[in-house]
C-alpha cells in the first residue's frame, strides 16, 4: 500500500442542525485543482516540473500537483504556483488570469476560502518553430 496522502482540509456536513458525515480532502488533490486551473489560461506553457496542459488529459491522477505548493491553516488556504509562460505573453495578464482562475476553482471545488494565489514565473517557453 501506498503512502496515504496529508489530510488537513475537513468539512462536516449538515442536515439542519444534525451532523450525517465528514469531507475530507487530500492536500494533493487541492495542489491538482490549482495546476490544472492553472493551466487552462491561455499564456501558460506548464507548471514547474513540465506538466502541461496535453500530459494532463494523459496522466489522469497523475502527479498534477508539481509547482504547487500550499499551506493550509483553519480551513483556509495559500497556494504558491510555478510555472513556465510562453513566450510573448503579458506577465501581469497571464498571473492575473491565473490567480483569479486558481482562487475560483479552489474555492468552488472544495469549500475552502483561499487567501492568497502566489504565481512565479519560472522560465519562458521560446518555441523555436515559430521563429
Amino acid at each position: 500500500m501506498g503512502k496515504e496522502a496529508e489530510i488537513r482540509s475537513t468539512h462536516t456536513i449538515r442536515h439542519g442542525n444534525e451532523a450525517i458525515g465528514e469531507v475530507r480532502i487530500a492536500d494533493e488533490v487541492i495542489a491538482g485543482i490549482a495546476g490544472i486551473a492553472a493551466t487552462e489560461i491561455e499564456g501558460v506553457a506548464s507548471m514547474s516540473g513540465n506538466i502541461t496542459k496535453d500530459l494532463i488529459g494523459k496522466l489522469g491522477n497523475g502527479n498534477l500537483s508539481k509547482g504547487v505548493t500550499l499551506q493550509i491553516e483553519e480551513n483556509k488556504v495559500r497556494v504558491d504556483i510555478a510555472l513556465y509562460m510562453d513566450y510573448g505573453y503579458s506577465v501581469p495578464k497571464v498571473c492575473r488570469k491565473v490567480q483569479e482562475r486558481v482562487k475560483t476553482a479552489v474555492e468552488n471545488m472544495t469549500g475552502m476560502d483561499v487567501t492568497e494565489v502566489n504565481v512565479r514565473i519560472a522560465g519562458v517557453n521560446i518555441d523555436k518553430s515559430k521563429a
